[in-house]
């Protein structure tokens, strides 16, 4: 049976030089794939925004949302560690709505940590989250629910100056008490400096080497089609199964072809006769 990494697993896997891998999981299936495939951790991030229910950002996603479908992936994946993403409005607010939020992901949803975006902005909060007992994972760079007050999805930390800025709300998560940290959308040379100089995991999204990487689910599988970013590398090409599979079954269905003898079940011997005498009276 695969066990369950903990922080003390992920935190020698940095210092061994060991590469973490997960992939965000919005439901059941996918998670579950995921754990026998052998996968570390999975994300049920606020990105389901997007890959499920069609928006087009993460900002509309509810804290609701998010406990419902992480509710299904740790069903599915009991076996790996199974991070929570504080949406946007779950810890703005305050500290208290904060912890009480992070509080429903683990109470709910058996978490083993939550992660949340920004960096110095946000440092009461990892300290408050941390002293409350739980796992915080920061997230700084590219933060999908600042988008707006950036520009849009675009990278972060291109010249010295903000590449300092990055790095220094990199140094604030870790001071504030974060196990991890996820750097997204930056160039390399960024994410190298943060990785040398913090002790904890420094994983990346769209962010070079690491000490581990995450994915979106959809995105490697082929499946989301609305767009590409440029960092995703594509493992297969799902969509187009889906659209193969869908075509056959309505070719057949209307052919007459499916259901066939082999798709339904017979009466016991008998038992028609009975049935066609008694209707045909």
């Amino acid at each position: 049976m695969k066990k369950k990494l903990t922080r003390f697993d992920l935190q020698k896997m940095k210092t061994e030089g060991r590469k973490a891998v997960w992939v965000t999981a919005y439901d059941y299936i996918t998670a579950q794939l995921a754990e026998e495939a052998g996968m570390d951790m999975l994300l049920v991030g606020d990105s389901l925004g997007m890959a499920v229910y069609g928006s087009s950002g993460t900002v509309p996603v509810t804290m609701d949302q998010c406990i419902y479908h992480t509710e299904a992936v740790r069903r599915a994946a009991p076996n790996t560690f199974i991070i929570g993403d504080m949406p946007f409005g779950a810890y703005q607010v305050g500290v208290d709505d904060a912890c009480r939020n992070a509080v429903r992901f683990h109470k709910e949803a058996g978490v083993d940590c939550i992660k949340l975006e920004g960096g110095t902005r946000v440092a009461n909060v990892i300290r408050a989250i941390s002293d409350g007992g739980m796992l915080v994972m920061g997230h700084v760079g590219l933060t999908p629910q600042s988008s707006g007050a950036m520009g849009g999805f675009r990278a972060q930390g291109r010249t010295a100056d903000t590449a300092k800025a990055i790095i220094e709300d990199a140094k604030a998560v870790y001071e504030s008490g974060a196990f991890a940290l996820l750097v997204e959308g930056v160039p390399p040379e960024v994410t190298r400096v943060i990785c040398d100089q913090l002790p904890i995991p420094v994983y990346g999204i769209g962010a070079g080497d690491c000490d581990g990487q995450v994915m979106i689910c959809s995105d490697i599988l082929g499946l989301f089609q609305a767009f590409t970013p440029k960092f995703v590398k594509r493992y297969g090409n799902v969509a187009d199964e889906y659209r193969k599979v869908f075509a056959a079954y309505i070719d057949d269905v209307r052919k007459g072809a499916f259901p066939g003898d082999d798709h339904v079940y017979r009466m016991v011997e008998g038992e028609a006769a009975k049935l066609e005498a008694e209707w045909s009276k």
